[in-house]
């Protein structure tokens, strides 16, 4: 089961990375290209979902919201 959980954290991992290109990307190409209100809009909204689908995942595989601490942390004293 070890080895399941280890290659589900890759995949989600790989995933994660893949959404950061992809923003990136549409970032780059609404730069690149004549920026326009609607394809700021656009580009608006894919990274608003985008942003979404990485924190469900993050959360998925990590079990915490990202700026929770880690459930075996103990606050910083």
């Amino acid at each position: 089961m070890d080895g399941f959980r280890q290659l589900r954290q890759d995949l989600g991992r790989g995933i994660l990375l893949g959404l950061e290109f992809l923003v990136a990307a549409d970032i780059f190409r609404n730069v690149a290209v004549t920026p326009t209100l609607e394809g700021v809009l656009v580009l608006g909204v894919i990274v608003i979902i985008r942003t979404f689908l990485s924190m469900a995942l993050q959360v998925e595989l990590e079990g915490h919201w990202p700026w929770q601490r880690k459930p075996h942390e103990a606050p910083a004293s």
